[in-house]
């Protein structure tokens, strides 16, 4: 079995040439949001992958070997729900009010200027129908959205170079900054222990 145990995002900083002398694996999202999986790649090669935790493998990743070599990370099809609009009965607003809706209850969601995409579900599809959206079983590729905060420096299927380190809570209270005091002077006569 072969280790893998880093993941380069979209090839950053890989020439085309090697690119494209890399094998190949195709993984369903829930796969590719795992830190610790076992894979096969086009070459029939057994990948044992251990990645840090919280990294989510995208479409157009390279995962490195301990040997060296490069294997490129595909999307492969999936059962999805297609939410588009419905151009008789409302507007492509709804899309975005789909979203909203959605991301309330926290549901991967992967979205497009003309569609949504998530995971079957039975109960959120004829929730979606009810706001009068049109819902198509489809077998494509799964991309949902990381969200501002995920980890692994991924976020909307790009690489950002830089860490959050700061509370995301949602009940922290924002107050104004305290009124600034007149500045004290201190000398002769100001009363404090010198």
């Amino acid at each position: 079995m072969l280790h893998v145990s880093k993941l380069i995002p979209q090839g950053a900083g890989l020439a085309a040439a090697l690119l494209k002398r890399a094998s190949t694996v195709e993984l369903d999202w829930d796969v590719r949001q795992k830190s610790r999986f076992e894979a096969t790649d086009s070459t029939s090669r057994q990948l044992g992958v251990f990645l840090p935790r919280g990294t989510v493998a995208r479409g157009g990743d390279v995962l490195v070997a301990h040997d060296g070599s490069l294997i490129m990370v595909w999307a492969a099809p999936q059962a999805v729900l297609k939410i588009t609009h419905d151009a008789a009965h409302g507007t492509p607003f709804d899309l975005i009010r789909a979203a909203y809706h959605l991301g309330n209850r926290h549901v991967p969601i992967e979205l497009k200027p003309d569609h949504l995409k998530i995971e079957p579900d039975h109960v959120l599809a004829d929730m979606l129908r009810a706001m009068h959206l049109v819902v198509t079983e489809v077998t494509e590729p799964f991309e949902p959205e990381n969200g501002a905060y995920a980890t692994g420096g991924h976020f909307g299927g790009h690489h950002h170079g830089h860490e959050h380190d700061h509370d995301h809570s949602h009940d922290h209270v924002h107050t104004p900054p305290p009124a600034t005091a007149a500045p004290h002077v201190h000398g002769p006569g100001c009363g404090h222990d010198h």
